[in-house]
C-alpha cells in the first residue's frame, strides 16, 4: 500500500512538472514564432491547439466550452497579437510578453479563489483591449467595438460564473455593452503611452477599462451581498476614487509620445 501511494505521488509530481514545462513551451513558443515569422497566425494556432479539450466533446457543447474558456483565449491571443504589433525587430517587449504569458499559464490561471478570478478577468480586459487598440491602427474601428464587447462579456462571465451567480446573463450583456461604448467614445482619440526603446505600449483605454471593470464588479458584489439593494455608503468611496482617477488620467495624461 505504501509503495502504491509513493508511486501515485511520484506520477502526480511528474505530471505537474510536465504540465509546467509544456505551458512554458507554449508561452515562449507562441511569442517567438510570431516574432520570427512576422505573422500572428502560427502563434494564434498554438493558443487554440492548447485548448483542444474544448472540442474533445460533442459539437453541441463547443459554444458553451468556448464561453467557459473565453478569458484564457483572450489573454493568450492578446499576447500573440501584441507581439505581432511590436514588430519583427527584437525588443525587450518580446521577453516581457513571454514572461507574463508564462506567469499567466503557470501561476494565475490555475487558481480559482475570488482574488485570482478577479485578476484573471482584469488581465483579459487589460491585455485584450491593448491588443485591440494596436490592431485598430491598421484595421477598421468595428474590430475595436466588437472585440471590446466580447472582452467585457467574457470578463464579466468569468467572474459571475465563478462566484456562483445565477441571473447573470443581463449583467454580462451590460458589461459587454459598457465596454464597447467606452471603446467607441475613445476610438477617435486613442492615446497610447510608449516607452522608447523597449517596445512597451500601454493604451489609455485599457487603463480606463480596468478601473471601470473593477468598480463594476465591486458594485455588483455589494448589491448581491445586500440582497439586491444599493448600499451607497459602501460603494460611494470606490466610485468617487475611480471617477477622480479617470479624470486625472484623461485631463493630465493625454499628451503621450504618440497617439494613433
Amino acid at each position: 500500500m505504501a509503495d502504491f501511494v509513493f508511486i501515485r505521488k511520484s506520477r502526480n509530481t511528474l505530471s505537474s512538472f510536465l504540465h509546467v514545462i509544456l505551458n512554458i513551451i507554449l508561452a515562449v513558443g507562441s511569442i517567438y514564432i510570431t516574432f520570427i515569422t512576422g505573422n500572428p497566425l502560427p502563434g494564434l494556432l498554438l493558443v487554440l491547439l492548447s485548448k483542444w479539450r474544448m472540442f474533445a466533446v460533442r459539437p453541441r457543447y463547443w459554444f458553451l466550452n468556448l464561453k467557459s474558456n473565453l478569458v484564457d483565449i483572450i489573454v493568450g491571443a492578446s499576447f500573440v497579437l501584441i507581439a505581432y504589433c511590436t514588430g519583427t525587430k527584437f525588443m525587450p517587449m518580446h521577453v516581457i510578453l513571454s514572461i507574463l504569458y508564462t506567469l499567466w499559464l503557470v501561476v494565475l490561471k490555475p487558481k480559482s479563489n475570488e482574488l485570482a478570478t478577479n485578476l484573471q478577468a482584469l488581465s483579459a480586459v487589460f491585455f485584450g483591449t491593448t491588443a485591440l487598440v494596436l490592431l485598430t491602427a491598421t484595421l477598421d474601428s468595428a474590430v475595436l467595438l466588437v472585440g471590446s464587447f466580447i472582452i467585457g462579456y467574457g470578463a464579466a462571465r468569468h467572474v459571475l460564473v465563478q462566484g456562483n451567480s445565477h441571473n447573470y446573463e443581463l449583467v454580462m450583456l451590460l458589461a459587454g455593452l459598457v465596454t464597447a461604448e467606452v471603446a467607441w467614445l475613445c476610438h477617435a482619440w486613442l492615446i497610447v503611452y510608449s516607452f522608447a526603446g523597449t517596445g512597451i505600449v500601454i493604451p489609455q483605454l485599457s487603463i480606463i477599462l480596468v478601473i471601470l471593470s473593477y468598480v463594476f464588479g465591486f458594485i455588483y458584489r455589494s448589491i448581491t451581498k445586500n440582497e439586491n439593494k444599493v448600499n451607497w455608503q459602501e460603494i460611494i468611496i470606490p466610485i468617487i476614487f475611480s471617477a477622480s482617477l479617470i479624470t486625472i488620467i484623461v485631463i493630465w495624461f493625454s499628451k503621450p509620445i504618440f497617439n494613433i
